[in-house]
């Protein structure tokens, strides 16, 4: 049940972020879901391994190289999610950063503290 909620809060960031920032786009509900789904799957094989093989560098800048990544994750699930669309590297960019804080922001509102 827990991984049904996070899943539908990271489709609704999804949304909310396609709001706020210019070059991004979701067509739809549907979109949204799977584009969540294929961004967390694209982070936990891809993603996962250009942070391990870029550590170095992402040492170097103090982990800023780490947004880069991410803006990578997204362009790439955009590119494979018909209805998602991501236009420029910098809407990737500014997207990655802003789906942090709202997909975070989220699950603190409605995801109860396991302590």
């Amino acid at each position: 049940m827990r991984m049904l909620v996070h899943w539908l809060l990271s489709a609704l960031a999804l949304w909310i972020v396609s709001r706020l920032v210019p070059g991004f786009s979701v067509s739809g509900p549907m979109a949204a879901l799977i584009a969540a789904v294929v961004i967390g799957f694209v982070n936990a094989t891809l993603g996962f391994f250009l942070k391990i093989i870029t550590f170095p560098l992402t040492l170097l800048t103090l982990g800023l190289f780490w947004l880069i990544i991410n803006a990578v994750v997204i362009k790439l699930a955009a590119a494979i999610v018909p209805g998602f669309h991501v236009y420029t590297f910098g809407a990737a960019f500014w997207g990655a950063i802003v789906l942090s804080l709202v997909n975070m922001a989220l699950k603190w509102l409605v995801l109860p503290d396991k302590t």
